[in-house]
C-alpha cells in the first residue's frame, strides 16, 4: 500500500495526517508513506520530526481583502497554485498511490486535486465542525469525506459522502482516570490547566498572569500549571514580576514553556482552560476534563467557535468571548466551578459522552475499503 499524505498550514492540520501516517504503519509496516506539503510551512518541522519523507511545492493562501498588497499576495498565490499543480502531478507520477489522503490547509489542495484529475482515490478529514475552505472545494469530487464529528456533515453540500470518524488522538493519551494520572504526577487537591496553544496567545497570556495575581492575593488552593508557549515565554515571566507575583512564593502557580507530559496532565487536570482547536476539543472529550472554552477570534472562517459550541452546547464546557474572558471573571468561574462537584462530574459525563476513541480505526477500516475496490 502507497498512502500520499498532505495538509499544512498548522498544526491542527498537519497532527491527524501523522496519527493517520502512524496507524498505516502500525497496521501495515510495509506501506510507503510519503506527505507533501508547503515549502517553508511547518509541516517541514513536524512531519521530519515525526520520521516521515516529506516533498514540498511553493504555494500560498489567498486573501479576501481588495487592498493593493492583498491583490498582489492573491496573484502570486494564483502563479505559486498553477506551479504547485505541475507538481503534484508529478509527484503522482512518480509516487503511484493507492489514495492520497488531505487533512485540510491550502497546500493540500495542488496534491488532492491533481489526484483526483488522474483518478485517484482520494480521502479528506476534516477535524473542525465548520469545514474550512479547501476542504469545501474538494469534497464534491473525494472518495469519502470523513469528518472529526457529527455536527460537521450539515456543512458539506453533499452530506452523503460524509462518514464520522472522529478526529486521531495522539499517541500517549491517558484514559486511566483522574484520580491514577494525579498519582502518577504526584498532584494532591484540585489541578487547574491552562493553554492557549503552542506559540501562546498573548491576550490569553496577559489575562492568565491576572490570574495569578488573584491567585497569589486570594491565597488560593488549587494547583494551577500554565503553557505559556514559546513566544509567550520569551516575555511573560517579566509581565507576571511587573504585577507583582511572586512565583517562588507560589507553590501552586507553575508556569512552564511547554507542558511535555501534557496527555497526562491534561487527564489529571479537574478543569482546563483552553482555546477551541479542533484536536483540543477531542483530546477534553477522551480525557472527560471539564473546560473553560475561549474561541479564537482570529482564525479562518471563525472555525472555534463552532468547535466550541459543539461542546458548550451539549454541556461538557463554559463558552467564553474572549473580549468576557478578564481574570476576575475568569478567577469567579474557576472557583464556582471547583466547588461545584455535581457540575464537574455533568461536564465530564458529557465530554465522555461525545468522544471518539476509535477514530485511527475507522479511518483505516474505510481507507482500506477505497483501495480495495479499486482493485
Amino acid at each position: 500500500m502507497r498512502v500520499l499524505l498532505t495538509g499544512g498550514g498548522t498544526a491542527g492540520h498537519i497532527n491527524p495526517a501523522i496519527a493517520i501516517a502512524r496507524t498505516i504503519k502500525a497496521r501495515r509496516p510495509g506501506a510507503e508513506i510519503l506527505f507533501v506539503g508547503a515549502e517553508g510551512g511547518m509541516e517541514e518541522k513536524l512531519v521530519t520530526e515525526a520520521g516521515f519523507a516529506l516533498r514540498t511545492y511553493r504555494v500560498s493562501g489567498i486573501t479576501r481583502s481588495l487592498s493593493p498588497r492583498a491583490l498582489a499576495q492573491n496573484l502570486r498565490a494564483a502563479a505559486r497554485l498553477s506551479g504547485a499543480m505541475r507538481a503534484a502531478r508529478k509527484l503522482i507520477d512518480e509516487f503511484r498511490p493507492d489514495a492520497v489522503i488531505g487533512t485540510g490547509g491550502f497546500a493540500s489542495y495542488p496534491a488532492v486535486r491533481a489526484a483526483q484529475k488522474k483518478g485517484v482515490p482520494t480521502l479528506i478529514h476534516e477535524s473542525n465542525v465548520m469545514p474550512g475552505k479547501t476542504n469545501k472545494q474538494l469534497a464534491a469530487r473525494c472518495t469519502r469525506v470523513l469528518v472529526g464529528s457529527e455536527d460537521a456533515v450539515r456543512h458539506f453540500r453533499d452530506p452523503s459522502r460524509c462518514v464520522v470518524t472522529g478526529n486521531p488522538l495522539r499517541e500517549g493519551m491517558v484514559f486511566s482516570g483522574k484520580d491514577e494520572a494525579k498519582r502518577a504526577l504526584g498532584i494532591e487537591g484540585k489541578l487547574v490547566l491552562s493553554m492557549w496553544g503552542s506559540l501562546g496567545a498573548r491576550e490569553m497570556n496577559r489575562m492568565t498572569a491576572g490570574l495569578f495575581a488573584l491567585e497569589q492575593k486570594n491565597g488560593s488552593t488549587f494547583r494551577h500549571i500554565h503553557s505559556t508557549g514559546s513566544y509567550g515565554w520569551a516575555w511573560m515571566p517579566q509581565y507576571v514580576a511587573e504585577l507583582g507575583v511572586d512565583l517562588s512564593r507560589c507553590p501552586n502557580i507553575d508556569m512552564r514553556e511547554y507542558v511535555f507530559d501534557a496527555p497526562r496532565v491534561l487527564a489529571a487536570a479537574d478543569l482546563i482552560l483552553c482555546r477551541a482547536g479542533a484536536m483540543t476539543m477531542s483530546e477534553v472529550c477522551a480525557t472527560g476534563t471539564p473546560a473553560v472554552i475561549v474561541p479564537s477570534p482570529n482564525v479562518a472562517d471563525d472555525h472555534q467557535r463552532y468547535n466550541a459550541r459543539s461542546l458548550s452546547d451539549r454541556g461538557a464546557a463554559v463558552y467564553l468571548e474572549e473580549a468576557d474572558a478578564d481574570p476576575e471573571t475568569v478567577f469567579s468561574l474557576i472557583n464556582e466551578l471547583l466547588n461545584d462537584e455535581d457540575r464537574l462530574k455533568r461536564m465530564s459525563d458529557s465530554g465522555l459522552a461525545m468522544a471518539v476513541f476509535d477514530a485511527s480505526d475507522r479511518i483505516w477500516r474505510i481507507l482500506c475499503q477505497v483501495v480495495e475496490s479499486r482493485g
